[in-house]
């Protein structure tokens, strides 16, 4: 792809160039030299590094391998993928964890240790901020819970840690509308959903702010998604604010650091 091709990219994805560089590594500086046109011939790893995100192969944000997800159990039929419900989303097997997002279905892996260490401490430091500083209409959750995003019947997702803050949306057995706040931790299998197509969902569906944790590199990639997607990238050694909280609410991984081993 040229420079031409991968800003044009770039706008059909929607993409803020602080976006792009968090999800390339590309400093943001470097990214502004290059879309502006100040380095006509920028590095071949850096190009390589803007494909892979920006190629029509991640349409929508999707890669083509993330377009056939697995078939668990023979119960999801590939010619039906874009136009299942969330009625067929119940009948599924009950022993799988499964999201659905624009009528296709995604099988999710189990989560691993690592995993519920790092989703555990930040339920927990969730709840007892809410606990200490309110309002009272806000409170954390934790995966498996059924959030049904965009109020319709093709989309449910189990974000791995949300706080909500409209008593309205937790009355009944499952989250209906966005979360105030979502957390994804990432894995091998939902890498590419989780940042690329979940931050698109989360941002369009009314998510405040959405973190991308990292247990493989100990880093935490925040979108203030009401603000234009203004992005941080924080260390497990940093301690991490909630934006939405105004100062009220700071999380810290430090003291889990050993258990991650």
């Amino acid at each position: 792809m040229n420079i031409s091709a991968m800003q044009q990219r770039k706008q059909e994805m929607g993409y803020s160039l602080a976006t792009l560089s968090s999800l390339t590594g590309v400093p943001l500086g470097t990214l502004q030299k290059i879309f502006s046109g100040q380095t006509q011939h920028p590095r071949q790893a850096t190009l390589e590094k803007l494909a892979a995100v920006l190629s029509p192969a991640s349409a929508g944000g999707m890669s083509v391998a993330e377009q056939a997800p697995a078939y668990g159990a023979g119960s999801i039929d590939p010619q039906r993928q874009g136009s299942y419900t969330i009625e067929d989303y119940f009948a599924l097997p009950e022993d799988r964890r499964y999201e659905l997002i624009d009528g296709v279905i995604y099988e999710m892996a189990s989560p691993s240790r690592q995993h519920q260490v790092i989703a555990g401490a930040l339920f927990s430091q969730l709840l007892r901020c809410v606990e200490e500083h309110g309002p009272a209409d806000c409170y954390p959750y934790i995966a498996p819970l059924d959030v049904q995003l965009d109020r319709d019947n093709k989309t449910m997702v189990q974000p791995d840690v949300m706080l909500c803050c409209e008593s309205a949306q937790q009355s009944g057995a499952r989250i209906f509308g966005a979360p105030a706040f979502i957390a994804e931790v990432i894995s091998p299998s939902s890498h590419e959903r989780d940042i690329f197509l979940k931050l698109r969902k989360y941002k369009n569906a009314g998510v405040k702010e959405y973190w991308i944790i990292s247990p493989e590199r100990q880093k935490v990639v925040a979108y203030l998604l009401c603000q234009d997607d203004d992005v941080s990238v924080y260390t497990f050694d940093d301690v991490i604010p909630l934006t939405i909280s105004e100062g009220k609410c700071n999380i810290s991984f430090a003291s889990i650091k050993e258990r991650l081993g």
